[in-house]
């Protein structure tokens, strides 16, 4: 299969912020595997179209990185396994990625409840991992996850970044519905405190299992209190559920999303007359076309985001966090090779611009994505647009 196209800017760029990337490569590390080869487990469920995005963006960087040639001798190899978002099926699986010596790092997905079930195991087995899951919980407190590593928004940044658009608009109040999981709870709190601290009155909260294919009970309750702005915090599938439950039920208000929503850059039919006019945290990298290329860092995500749509016909914006882990990881083996613990030290403390935004990992800190990450983006003719 033909590589894409690889620009410098987009390989290199996120990385080269690593403080002494260039002329620390080192030997004294294992190389791992046969030959040179270096593999990233991933923990992935194959059904969930975010963890495909994930394994899909996995590849495409690792197939970018070899090309380059800047890992020498040495070649990145991407071994996936399916947990099903089963918890002790994900444990299953980081065990096995953690006692195969070939296997250096591991990317677990979207499951929360995987990530955070299996960090005993992950710190028992000296195991570094880049968790891709949304609840912040995933790497905190810091003290029990020392090989535990986050990338994607935070909860706290996400709904200061909300809250401060509600508050430029003037809503007066607004209801909450979320998941009943790590992330839907932690990130109700965050908002919650947001809010309080605007003065904006929460007239309404409402939680709904993670894996409910019917909402409109849950969407029709929150809208019987007549709130000028619904709050969403849910996975993509729901979201799109939730906005279209609130367009039947006639709601005029305002519909925000948090960053947990975010999918493809093109909106299905069926859900884009619902979504029209919703707001959106994310990224820029969703509609990085919108963009203009003023800076290496912003030229390297316009590069990564063609070169996904050129392998794979379309682009999800969750594509350039498994990335960034790619990028994490890779700066770390032209370093030490395969070394586990001198990799975990050294992604510990990067600083990076990556094609996420901003990331700044440090031995406090093990969810990197700064805030200044997060914008705005709006549902506009069948795809997220910037909102200014």
């Amino acid at each position: 299969m033909r590589l894409p196209r690889l620009a410098t800017a987009s390989v290199v760029a996120s990385t080269l912020l690593v403080a002494g990337l260039a002329g620390c490569t080192s030997d004294d590390g294992d190389s791992g595997g046969d030959g040179g080869t270096i593999v990233i487990g991933a923990d992935l469920n194959n059904s969930s179209t975010v963890d495909a995005a994930y394994g899909r963006a996995l590849q495409l960087r690792i197939d970018q990185v070899n090309a380059s040639g800047r890992l020498g001798d040495r070649k990145l190899e991407l071994r996936t396994q399916d947990n099903r978002a089963d918890v002790a099926t994900s444990l299953r699986n980081i065990s096995a990625f953690a006692d195969d010596p070939s296997v250096a790092a591991i990317v677990a997905g979207s499951c929360d409840p995987c990530a955070v079930s299996a960090a005993k195991t992950i710190n028992d087995k000296k195991i570094p991992t880049i968790a891709l899951a949304a609840s912040d919980e995933v790497a905190q407190p810091v003290t029990e996850r020392p090989y535990v590593f986050k990338l994607g928004p935070n909860s706290a940044d996400s709904a200061a970044t909300m809250v401060t658009e509600l508050r430029r608009l003037k809503v007066p109040n607004a209801s909450i519905l979320h998941t009943d999981d790590y992330y839907g709870r932690g990130g109700d709190k965050a908002l919650e405190a947001e809010l309080t601290k605007a003065g904006i009155p929460v007239i309404g909260t409402s939680s709904v299992k993670p894996a409910a294919t019917d909402i409109t009970q849950a969407v029709g309750t929150l809208l019987d209190g007549q709130p000028a702005a619904l709050l969403v915090l849910a996975g993509p599938e729901q979201s799109a559920l939730a906005a279209k439950s609130a367009k039947a039920a006639g709601f005029t208000g305002r519909v925000f999303f948090d960053a947990a929503a975010a999918s493809d850059m093109f909106i299905p039919n069926d859900e884009a007359a619902a979504t029209n006019n919703t707001t959106m945290v994310f990224t820029q990298i969703l509609a990085v076309d919108d963009v203009i290329a003023t800076t290496p860092a912003k030229a390297a995500r316009k590069q990564w985001f063609r070169d996904y749509i050129s392998r794979y016909g379309g682009y999800s914006g969750v594509a350039s966090f498994a990335a960034d882990a790619v990028d994490l990881i890779a700066a770390a083996v032209v370093r030490v090779g395969g070394n586990r613990e001198q990799i975990r030290t050294i992604v510990e403390t990067s600083q990076v611009d990556g094609l996420s935004g901003p990331i700044r990992l440090t031995p406090a800190n093990h969810s990197g994505l700064m805030p200044q990450a997060l914008t705005l983006l709006v549902a506009r003719a069948g795809r997220w647009r910037l909102a200014s």
